[in-house]
């Protein structure tokens, strides 16, 4: 939320020091797109900002990852998407099922963010800690339901990275907690803030690369990374 697609940018670029290839997603109306606030932007929106990308890249077998609200928009894409989608990465990030929203699946503390509206009525504020280039966020895309038409059994691999250094309670310790004893998940508790890209960028990388790598992957795994 709130957030482009630089946020990702020392992760990505030490992906591509392995021979990696990584497309950073800003997704419409918020940061360097923020001028495109103004249309109808919801969680749709987001998710064809995503296939579209896949499609005029040509790109098949993808490792979608994606941070916090960006847990939805990966789901949606893997759903409309099937034959170019190969894993999944939540990297502390909302696992919904059909008919969920971003609203649905957090806190209170966090709906009372979400209500915390721009003049205009139409996107949240971003927090007094993000950074500084943050934009606010459009409010439909929060509280529009995800369809899903499949279960996503055609997904490979599905691993979740859950931050372990919440200064307040976690809303995802949760979903952590039930996937950690679901079949066919990976999950590894970090030792690190929701913003792990930033706060833990080094045992991200080594989950992302154990991921890449079919000689190191192991399913059904669960690990703590201190």
């Amino acid at each position: 939320m709130c957030h482009g697609g630089w946020c990702f940018d020392q992760l990505a670029e030490q992906l591509r020091r392995h021979h990696h290839r990584v497309l950073p997603l800003t997704l419409t109306g918020i940061a360097e797109r923020g001028h495109l606030r103004h249309l109808l932007v919801n969680l749709d929106t987001h998710i064809q900002d995503l296939t579209a990308v896949l499609e005029a890249e040509n790109i098949r077998d993808a490792v979608l990852v994606g941070h916090s609200y960006g847990g939805m928009v990966i789901t949606g894409a893997a759903d409309r998407a099937p034959d170019r989608v190969d894993s999944l990465v939540y990297v502390d990030a909302m696992v919904p099922g059909h008919g969920d929203s971003c609203f649905d699946l957090v806190s209170d503390r966090e709906r009372q963010w979400y209500l915390d509206v721009v003049d205009t009525g139409d996107a949240v504020r971003p927090l007094p800690f993000f950074d500084p280039r943050s934009t606010p966020h459009p409010l439909a895309s929060l509280l529009q339901p995800l369809k899903l038409t499949t279960d996503l059994a055609h997904i490979r691999r599905r691993t979740y990275v859950y931050a372990a250094g919440w200064e307040t309670p976690s809303p995802f310790t949760t979903v952590y907690q039930r996937l950690r004893g679901e079949t066919g998940w990976a999950t590894h508790a970090v030792d690190g803030g929701h913003n792990l890209m930033r706060d833990a960028p080094d045992a991200l990388l080594r989950i992302l690369l154990d991921l890449a790598d079919p000689e190191l992957l192991r399913d059904n795994t669960s690990s703590n990374i201190r």
